[in-house]
């Protein structure tokens, strides 16, 4: 498999499969494809059915065989980017709910459960995230514009929260209190962080699609009636 993503901010990524390689997807997230591939659709068994559902995913996931060698493409579902995530060589990465795009390879899907309680009520990433292990390439959505850094054993990022798209499993990720009254009820950047802790490398989103909705809303006028 060859890829190549394209776009600009209204990214989509453009796979070449030779004939018998498959690639899986979410359910909606196919955009074009050439007249060369066999989709079928599941579930992978309740377990990881009852895992989607719970992180607020598809129940189901479509998989693409080529029939021929061919080209197929998935695009973002909001303006940002697409990032390719390689898996492999005891690399697993954690990453938040509704990022997945697509896989390739002997990618295995699995709910990651927050540890810890203050993460999981105020982090603003929730209780429940997605892990991918295995073998292979995933494709993640990205709100906006990306940063990526790597962190040192003990070094930390501390973001608002809803940026923190993914990490290695060799992360942690935590949430810290605002320090002070008037920082936490006059400074504009809410009451929670979240904190993450190398080694290990992250990544970032710049308009997490939350916020933006947050914005849009307030200016929306309000009927009187």
């Amino acid at each position: 498999m060859k890829y190549e993503i394209m776009g600009g901010n209204f990214p989509a990524v453009l796979c070449k499969l030779n004939k018998g390689e498959k690639i899986v997807c979410e359910g909606g997230a196919m955009s074009w494809m050439d007249d060369k591939f066999t989709m079928e659709t599941s579930g992978g068994g309740v377990k990881k059915m009852f895992g989607r559902a719970f992180s607020g995913e598809s129940l189901f996931l479509n998989t693409y065989t080529a029939d021929e060698d061919g080209e197929i493409a998935f695009a973002s579902s909001f303006p940002g980017q697409i990032v390719a995530v390689e898996i492999g060589s005891g690399r697993s990465v954690i990453a938040q709910k509704k990022a997945f795009l697509a896989c390739f390879g002997d990618v295995d899907m699995s709910v990651f459960f927050q540890k810890k309680l203050s993460g999981g009520f105020f982090g603003g990433e929730g209780f429940i995230l997605e892990k991918y292990s295995g073998s292979g390439v995933v494709f993640l959505e990205i709100d906006g514009s990306v940063k990526e850094y790597t962190l040192a054993p003990g070094e930390r990022k501390i973001m608002d929260t809803g940026h923190m798209v993914m990490m290695d499993d060799t992360c942690t990720m935590d949430v810290q209190t605002v320090k002070g009254i008037k920082n936490k009820f006059l400074g504009g950047e809410g009451l929670f962080n979240t904190v993450v802790t190398g080694p290990g490398r992250i990544v970032i989103q710049t308009m997490p699609i939350v916020k933006t909705a947050e914005i849009i809303s307030n200016l929306i006028p309000k009927s009187s009636n």
